[in-house]
């Protein structure tokens, strides 16, 4: 049952990751689904209280969990805890601790301190989520699935940008119609990066990266008009988003 919760989870929390582990075989959603159910557990945790030390205890049961899966102890009960326990391997509960450590940042209001340590954020919520899926799935080139997962990054933090804001969060370094600019074409140099060397990702990996089928949308319309960021207005069309969808669902990711 704890795989169905999983299931249940994502879909009511995470309909992108939901579709994206659908249309994925059966096998493949084994994985997927815990991962995705761990991620949105984690990305909640901080928003869930008012209360700093609360919201620090919610992930630090996260990393304890995550540190007896990684030591082969019986896991504690929990749904998510005990699909993952059944996917998961002590590398992936390493990497996923970092994941957590990250989302520290989303529990105070306090800006990043420079752009080494958005990057390190970017890296460790959507590297180290992506990364972890493609190597439980396949032998893939870990500097080609992070790049890929860093211009997927920004993508999401830039739709994330208003709902941040009103949290009185500051998730971007420079609001300036330049700097958004400028980091969206970072993000996008990542990712034809990544389409360069797809070869080094197979086939069998391919499904993990399926969920940044909308990265190159949004950073080629935040590219030509910086200023949908602030104003909230980075929503695609539902028709071209699910045609696209499918494009890279049939294609590859890196359409």
């Amino acid at each position: 049952m704890s795989f169905e919760a999983c299931a249940a989870l994502v879909e009511k929390a995470d309909p992108l990751r939901f579709r994206v582990a659908m249309a994925a075989p059966v096998a493949v959603r084994q994985i997927l689904f815990p991962l995705y159910a761990f991620n949105v557990e984690v990305a909640r945790a901080p928003w869930v209280t008012q209360e700093a030390m609360i919201a620090e205890m919610r992930l630090q049961w996260w990393r304890d969990a995550l540190d007896e899966i990684a030591a082969g102890k019986t896991s504690r009960r929990h749904e998510v805890v005990d699909a993952l326990a059944g996917c998961l391997d002590p590398e992936g509960a390493q990497c996923l601790d970092g994941l957590v450590a990250a989302r520290r940042w989303d529990v105070y209001k306090d800006p990043f301190e420079g752009p080494d340590h958005f990057d390190e954020y970017i890296n460790a919520t959507s590297g180290h989520l992506m990364w972890t899926a493609a190597r439980l799935l396949g032998a893939a080139d870990e500097s080609t699935v992070r790049d890929f997962a860093y211009g997927v990054g920004i993508a999401n933090i830039f739709q994330a940008v208003p709902a941040l804001t009103a949290q009185s969060r500051q998730p971007l370094i420079d609001t300036s119609d330049a700097g958004i600019k400028a980091l969206a074409a970072q993000g996008s140099v990542r990712l034809n990066k990544a389409k360069s060397q797809r070869r080094t990702v197979p086939k069998a990996s391919g499904p993990a990266l399926v969920a940044g089928y909308h990265a190159r949308p949004v950073l080629q319309m935040v590219q030509e008009a910086p200023g949908r960021v602030m104003a909230d207005a980075l929503d695609t069309n539902p028709a071209r988003d699910s045609l696209r969808f499918l494009n890279v669902s049939l294609r590859g990711w890196w359409r």
